[in-house]
C-alpha cells in the first residue's frame, strides 16, 4: 500500500488538465433533465410575455388598466392562450379539422421538420462527446446535398438502387467535409471552431460555383443558379401516401439514432470518444489515440450531419439543388444538441420539439398574426437558460450542486474537529 500510493501520486500528476473550454462544454451538455424542462418552460413563459406585450388588443386595455383591469387580463389570457393553441394545432392535432386525415396532418408534418434537425443535431451531438465544436453543419449539409443532388438528377438508375447510391454518396460527401476538421485538429492542432466556420464560406461558394456552371449543377434549361430536379427513382418515398409530406428520411433519423445510441454506450469506439471528450490529456495517457479520435468521431459527425443535407434534396425539396438547401438547418442543429445535452434520444426528443415549434408556427401566424421570430426567440432563450444552469436555479428557488457540496464539506470538517476534540479529552482523561 506505500509503495503505490507515490506512483498513483505521480499518475495524477502526470496527467495535466483539460483545456477550459472542455470543462464549459461539460458543464453546458450535462444539464440534467429537471433544468431542460424548465428552461424550456421558461422560455415559453418569456414567448408569452413577448405575445402579450405585441398584442394590440392587450395594448390598447392597458390603457385604461386601472379602471378595469379585468380586461387587460382576459386580453392577455385570449391573446397567449390563442397562441399557444394554434401551435399546438398546427403541430401535434388539429382538434378543428374536418375529416381526420387532416386532423392529424399537423403532426406529420412536425415529423418532415424534426428529420433533419435529428440528423445534424446527431452530428453536433457526437461531435460535442467526443470534446469538439462541430459548428459546420452548413457545409457538411451543403456538401452533400450537391452530391446527393448530382447522383439524383445525373445518373440513370433503377428505382430503389438510385436511391441508395444517391444516399451512400451523399453521406460520404459529408463524411468527408467533416472529416478535414478532424484531420486538421490532429495533425496541426487548428481549432476545429475556426476550421468549421471557414468551411462553411468554402462550402456555400464552391456549390454556388458549380450551380452556375453550365455541365456541373446547373440545369441546362435555367439561367438561376439551380440544378435540375431530381428523378422519380432517387426520390425518398412518401411513408403515408401523397396526402403527406413525411418520407423516408424520417425512417434513416430513428436508424441513425439508434445506431448513435449504440456507438457511444455499446461500442468500445464509444467509450474513446467519451474518455476522450473527458479529459483529452488522460485519454492520451491511457492509451487512447486522441488524433485518431478526432479523425474518425469528426467522419461519423460529418456523414449525419451530411444525412440531413440528403434528406433536403431527395426528401423535403426535391425540385433541384440551391445554394440555400441547408435552410439554417446547420445551426439549429446545435441548439438541438445542446437541448438534448448531447444524448442520441435526447437530440431525437430535442429535433421532435423544435420541429413543432416551426411547424405550429405557420399556424400561429396564419390564424393569430403572431410573427415567426417569436418562435425563434422561444428557441434562443432555451440555449441562454441551459447554457446557464445556476441561472435556472436562482429563478425556481433549486438548490445549488456545487453549494450542496460545500455544505457537506463544512459540515464534514466540524464532525471531524469535534470528534479530534473529544478524542483529545478521553485522552487527557
Amino acid at each position: 500500500m506505500t509503495d503505490t500510493a507515490p506512483h498513483k501520486q505521480a499518475a495524477d500528476a502526470a496527467v495535466p488538465e483539460p483545456p477550459r473550454y472542455h470543462a464549459l462544454l461539460q458543464q453546458i451538455t450535462r444539464s440534467n433533465g429537471l433544468i431542460i424542462f424548465l428552461a424550456v418552460v421558461l422560455s415559453f413563459i418569456i414567448g408569452g410575455i413577448m405575445i402579450a406585450a405585441t398584442d394590440k388588443d392587450v395594448q390598447a386595455a392597458s390603457g385604461y388598466f386601472f379602471a378595469r383591469p379585468g380586461d387587460t387580463i382576459a386580453a392577455i389570457w385570449n391573446s397567449v392562450f390563442g397562441a399557444y393553441s394554434a401551435l399546438f394545432r398546427g403541430s401535434i392535432f388539429n382538434y378543428e379539422a374536418p375529416t381526420f386525415v387532416r386532423a392529424i396532418k399537423p403532426l406529420t408534418e412536425t415529423l418532415t421538420f424534426a428529420t433533419p434537425l435529428i440528423a445534424a443535431g446527431l452530428g453536433v451531438a457526437l461531435a460535442f462527446r467526443i470534446g469538439m465544436f462541430n459548428i459546420g453543419g452548413r457545409g457538411q449539409m451543403l456538401v452533400a446535398a450537391a452530391a446527393a443532388g448530382w447522383v439524383g438528377f445525373a445518373v440513370d438508375l433503377p428505382w430503389g438502387l438510385h436511391m441508395l447510391v444517391a444516399l451512400i454518396v451523399g453521406i460520404i460527401a459529408g463524411s468527408l467535409w467533416g472529416g478535414i476538421v478532424g484531420l486538421l485538429k490532429a495533425r496541426t492542432g487548428a481549432h476545429e471552431v475556426i476550421v468549421t466556420i471557414m468551411l462553411n464560406y468554402v462550402a456555400f461558394y464552391l456549390v454556388s460555383y458549380l450551380l452556375r456552371t453550365p455541365g456541373l449543377l446547373q440545369d441546362p434549361k435555367s439561367n438561376n443558379p439551380k440544378s435540375p430536379p431530381m428523378d422519380t427513382t432517387a426520390v425518398f418515398p412518401k411513408l403515408l401516401g401523397d396526402q403527406f409530406n413525411l418520407n423516408f428520411g424520417f425512417v434513416l433519423a430513428v436508424l441513425a439514432t439508434i445506431l448513435v445510441w449504440w456507438i457511444l454506450n455499446r461500442s468500445s469506439l464509444g467509450f474513446q470518444f467519451r474518455a476522450v471528450g473527458e479529459n483529452p490529456n488522460a485519454a492520451r495517457v491511457a492509451g487512447i489515440n486522441v488524433n485518431r479520435m478526432y479523425i474518425v468521431g469528426m467522419l461519423i459527425a460529418g456523414g449525419l450531419v451530411g444525412l440531413a443535407g440528403v434528406n433536403q434534396v431527395l426528401g423535403a425539396s426535391t425540385t433541384g439543388v440551391t445554394s440555400g438547401v441547408d435552410a439554417g438547418v446547420g445551426f439549429d442543429a446545435i441548439t438541438v444538441a445542446l437541448l438534448g445535452a448531447s444524448t442520441p434520444w435526447g437530440t431525437f426528443a430535442a429535433g421532435l420539439l423544435f420541429g413543432a415549434l416551426k411547424a405550429g408556427s405557420f399556424t400561429m401566424k396564419a390564424a393569430e398574426q403572431i410573427p415567426l421570430e417569436i418562435v425563434t426567440v422561444v428557441q434562443s432563450f432555451i440555449v441562454l437558460f441551459i447554457a446557464a444552469p445556476p441561472l435556472v436555479r436562482a429563478i425556481f428557488f433549486l438548490p445549488s450542486p456545487e453549494r450542496t457540496r460545500k455544505r457537506e464539506a463544512r459540515r464534514r470538517k466540524r464532525e471531524l474537529r469535534r470528534e479530534a476534540a473529544l478524542a483529545a479529552k478521553e485522552v487527557a482523561r
